[in-house]
């Protein structure tokens, strides 16, 4: 509807250039937004406001004068003229129907665009050391990253979902060598336990398998263990597998997939590290000093210069994230994002300085980063800290097991990334209006409920009819879910252009509230059959809106609960 308006608009103004009241160009930034208040209509426009000066008008002056040549459109029921200059449109109960025939007809591909045009993006996120069972922080990762994918996908990009394996690195050193202590019965606190060692049961299990002579597959590759305490290289690499196969089965289990698996130790066994070190020097944005070799930030914003190799040898962490990311670059990928921690925040200006002193002409903002605040969960009003099985922090298999996929997803992508994120374990298991993710599935159920109930009664439903008969819904209700409805196609375009898929997660509810609000006060199986047509399509619109946003978030829509 806001295209529809910003075009309405845009005509009258070819048409007041035409007949020489206003010059030919003027610029056409202006915003067509909904109104807080139906005295003021359904949208209101700035266009007068901001043409204004170009136009050489007063700002009610121009509003009157386009409002004048405005073409007649049955969407619009009257437009009036508010304050300095608003437009303020008010639509016609057969614009809203419309609408409610345009789900119908659309069904999935509602509220869907092709702003992405089909270029492409991709999406980094998750990304955690094999080092462990992922915790709840991968999990909102995972979460927010997937719902940012379905978001561009939605809205016409095509989309690499991309994890980055950090399997280099003094990390994995302690974990080869935690698992090759568990091998020797050695466990945590005894002589002997490495000093950073990972002090999880996960780590025995891991070690009992290794002894055992198991195989594991991990990245289409199979290591079996070769049942020496000793061959510490050994250990390493299936440590490493067994962890990525059971990091691979806990995002399985959250219907998190990915098109692409980059190791870290590539870059190094590929040359890639040296070669990204060798064009930085050479575009002389580097300087050795007290034995380490450095980059000059400071050229591209950072408040310090910082070490890129060590006086002791080996590279600090962000060198290695500078040549991934030239891979990314050349591998095609125009847009990337990147969905991390929000430990990761000092990282942001040393990618992109690296990036900007390679000279590759890569872009000044490139790649983008959406980072995420931490998650406490808390169950019977006390937080939860620990796993048996990680022994340091709460798993997502755990948050899984205790609440299922749906909830898990929704509670950890239902918050705006930035903000800290209390899950409540209680209120996500309540099958109680509590929880948001239960009242918004219960609205999809309810409908396929009344659907059930008129097949039960030996009643057949006229879509067609009930089409045609949407004049019938005139109630208050009624009228807050057409509104509700309508909406949709906004909300999801606000959500990708701002990467932020908890906007999703409240329209949904609003939505719900629309509903469960029109459903409790009105039977939907009656005898007036126009009105019961006529109260199931605009059902059936809500249901198939509901199933699209709940698809977003990677959250089901269960026909009955």
């Amino acid at each position: 509807m806001k295209d529809f308006l910003r075009d309405q608009l845009l005509q009258a103004l070819a048409a007041l250039q035409r007949n020489g009241s206003v010059p030919d160009p003027i610029p056409t930034a202006f915003t067509i937004e909904r109104t807080r208040s139906k005295e003021h209509g359904d949208f209101a426009a700035n266009a007068a406001l901001l043409m204004s000066k170009p136009a050489g008008m007063k700002p009610r002056d121009l509003a009157q004068a386009l409002v004048a040549v405005l073409p007649a459109a049955a969407q619009v029921a009257k437009v009036e003229i508010a304050g300095p200059g608003f437009i303020n449109f008010f639509l016609s109960a057969e614009a809203y129907r419309a609408q409610v025939r345009s789900i119908l007809e659309l069904g999935a591909a509602y509220g869907r665009n092709n702003a992405g045009e089909g270029r492409k993006a991709q999406i980094e996120f998750v990304s955690a050391n094999p080092t462990g069972p992922l915790h709840v922080g991968h999990g909102r990762g995972a979460a927010v990253g997937d719902c940012l994918a379905r978001l561009l996908q939605a809205t016409g990009w095509d989309v690499t979902r991309e994890f980055y394996y950090n399997d280099a690195g003094q990390q994995i050193a302690n974990l080869a060598l935690s698992t090759q202590a568990r091998a020797r019965g050695i466990a945590p606190g005894d002589t002997g336990w490495p000093e950073d060692g990972y002090r999880g049961d996960y780590i025995a299990d891991v070690a009992r398998a290794y002894m055992a002579g198991d195989t594991v597959h991990a990245d289409g590759h199979d290591v079996t263990g070769t049942k020496d305490a000793d061959d510490l290289d050994a250990i390493r690499r299936f440590a490493v597998a067994a962890l990525r196969r059971e990091q691979d089965l806990d995002l399985r289990a959250f219907a998190v997939e990915f098109d692409v698996y980059y190791l870290e130790s590539s870059l190094y066994t590929d040359g890639k590290v040296e070669q990204t070190v060798r064009q930085l020097i050479d575009a002389g944005h580097t300087y050795e000093q007290d034995g380490a070799l450095w980059l000059k930030t400071t050229d591209f914003g950072d408040d310090k210069d910082r070490v890129m190799r060590k006086a002791q040898g080996g590279y600090t962490y962000f060198l290695p994230d500078i040549a991934y990311h030239v891979t990314k670059w050349q591998r095609g990928f125009g847009r990337v994002i990147n969905e991390q921690g929000a430990d990761h925040h000092s990282t942001v200006m040393r990618v992109r300085a690296g990036l900007q002193a390679l000279g590759l002409g890569i872009p000044k903002g490139w790649p983008e980063y959406v980072l995420h605040q931490m998650v406490t969960v808390m169950r019977g009003g006390e937080e939860v800290k620990l796993s048996k099985r990680a022994g340091s922090y709460v798993t997502l298999r755990d948050l899984i097991d205790e609440v299922g996929r749906d909830a898990t997803r929704w509670f950890l992508a239902a918050r705006k990334s930035d903000s800290q994120l209390t899950f409540d374990i209680d209120v996500a298991r309540a099958q109680s209006t509590d929880n948001p993710v239960y009242y918004v599935q219960m609205a999809h159920a309810r409908i396929c409920g009344v659907n059930r109930q008129m097949q039960e009664r030996g009643l057949n439903y006229d879509a067609a009819n009930g089409s045609a008969r949407l004049d019938r819904l005139d109630t208050a209700h009624e009228q807050a879910v057409f509104v509700a409805l309508s909406r949709f196609p906004e909300v999801v375009e606000v959500a990708a252009t701002n990467l932020e898929p908890h906007v999703i997660a409240t329209y949904l509810t609003d939505l719900a509230a629309a509903f469960h609000g029109w459903y409790n006060e009105y039977h939907f199986v009656i005898d007036d059959t126009d009105l019961r047509d006529a109260r199931l399509t605009l059902a059936a619109a809500v249901k198939v809106v509901l199933a699209n946003g709940l698809d977003l978030l990677g959250v089901g829509a269960p026909e009955s609960m």
